[in-house]
């Protein structure tokens, strides 16, 4: 029976779950790489004398590198393997956080703070194409889009943490603070020590012997290379080549969604007390009003992993574009409303975006094939944090000279656009096996002519 039996349609066992623990560790030091410079960035200002120039550089470092290590880490994890790059990004946080603990200038807080981006950028394609090689068919996509989730806890943890230290670590706490960093960086290590090769990428580099044993090892004895589902075959081809065949479309998606659903997102999370004075919410309800639409923004990502195998991949983007888009829009149109009009709609736009969110993660490692799936992933990291930047940049511009009303329409804009491009290019993965989805015969839209969510309630028993 084994011989027959996919292991995509195998229950979660215990390496399924210890392998998703290992790679949501790294999107945990993810956020709080990325959240923690913000507590001291004040701190930093005046004990560095930084001018407005270096502000600017040191702020935006990270992203910087997150372009690079996108790219790097996607092409390496395909041309390397999984388990190299594994540990790359951990072995990078623990280096250039501790290196932080002696910083003396700008230029070398920059430099640390670029390679903790390059850091973080790998993480992204090789610890999501790792988990989703070896996760059963029913279990990738929540998993997948859990990962978001930790993103999230990392970013609370930097606060909760990093106001800990200032109160208790004295005149040189901010060092302690952006360090600290390097103790979640040896716990991931550790924690990663004795994962196997993702047997998807050993079969795909001829290695038919190290695969097979991978498989008895993580699944069982009785099962072997003969469960794991055929890819399509396909001659050799480099990544620019594949995109050629017919991948391109693919990867414009990914990365048009990507970026169309981070750059209001990163905007208004950047920014949020300043959009929100400039929409009238002042005082202690600003304060209150920001923490509750970071908790919304968590609340809508628990949302969509929730929903993710019930709607589908395909309508839960559309719906996720069309409602945060519709609540930016309102935004713009009652900019003059009461407060409490205004952060009901800023509430309904953190809830209803989440589903993009997740789907970040999730449609990248399932629409493309082993050979360039973690370069795929690595490709919208980097093209979406250019969007991110730009966005974030240009937000306090926008509000000076265009007026807050237009900064909405603006944002509800490339919230539209998103959803235009999901509509056209967004396929169904739900319920595939992996090289089902990744085909290209797997096109928009659903082949069915009924809804995806017709189609689910059908199935249900």
């Amino acid at each position: 029976m084994s011989r027959h039996l996919s292991i995509e349609d195998l229950p979660l066992n215990r390496f399924h779950k210890i392998l998703t623990v290992r790679s949501a560790g790294g999107t945990f030091v993810d956020g709080y790489v990325l959240s923690i410079i913000g507590i001291v960035m004040a701190k930093i200002t005046v004990a560095l004398g930084l001018n407005a120039f270096w502000q600017g550089l040191v702020a935006s470092s990270a992203l910087i590198g997150i372009f690079f290590g996108g790219f790097l880490g996607g092409f390496l994890t395909d041309k390397l393997g999984r388990r190299l790059l594994y540990f790359v990004g951990p072995a990078l946080f623990i280096i250039f956080s501790l290196l932080q603990l002696w910083v003396e200038s700008g230029m070398q807080l920059f430099i640390y703070r670029f390679m903790l981006g390059v850091a973080v950028g790998i993480e992204y394609p090789v610890a999501s194409a790792f988990l989703v090689e070896f996760l059963p068919k029913k279990n990738r996509g929540p998993r997948l889009a859990g990962i978001t989730i930790i993103w999230f806890v990392g970013a609370a943890a930097a606060y909760i943490i990093g106001e800990l230290i200032l109160n208790y670590g004295g005149d040189d706490a901010w060092r302690w603070v952006i360090s600290s960093a390097a103790l979640f960086g040896l716990i991931l290590f550790c924690l990663r020590l004795g994962t196997p090769e993702s047997p998807r990428w050993l079969l795909g580099k001829g290695r038919i012997a190290e695969a097979e044993q991978v498989i008895k090892k993580t699944y069982g004895t009785q099962y072997g290379i003969a469960n794991l589902p055929a890819e399509e075959p396909r001659k050799k081809l480099s990544f620019i080549n594949l995109l050629h065949s017919g991948y391109g479309k693919r990867m414009a998606f990914v990365s048009l969604f990507w970026t169309c659903g981070v750059i209001p997102l990163f905007a208004v999370y950047a920014f949020g007390p300043i959009v929100l004075d400039a929409l009238h919410v002042t005082g202690e309800l600003a304060s209150v009003g920001t923490i509750i639409i970071t908790l919304l923004f968590v609340a809508g990502c628990i949302l969509a992993t929730s929903l993710i195998n019930y709607l589908g991949r395909r309508n839960l983007i559309l719906h996720s574009f069309f409602w945060s888009g519709l609540a930016l829009l309102l935004l713009g149109w009652q900019h003059d409303a009461s407060p409490v009009v205004v952060l009901l709609l800023f509430s309904a736009y953190a809830l209803f975006i989440g589903g993009a969110q997740v789907l970040t993660l999730v449609y990248p490692n399932e629409i493309f094939p082993t050979e360039i799936r973690a370069a795929a992933v690595g490709v919208g990291i980097s093209m979406s944090r250019i969007g991110a930047a730009a966005g974030t940049w240009l937000v306090p511009i926008s509000l000076q000279t265009q007026g807050i009303e237009v900064t909405m329409y603006i944002s509800a804009a490339i919230t539209f656009f998103g959803l235009l491009v999901s509509f056209i290019l967004a396929p169904e993965t739900n319920k595939m096996d992996l090289n089902d989805a990744a085909s290209l015969s797997n096109t928009p839209p659903a082949t069915s002519n009924e809804p995806v969510t017709t189609q689910r309630v059908k199935e249900m028993p």
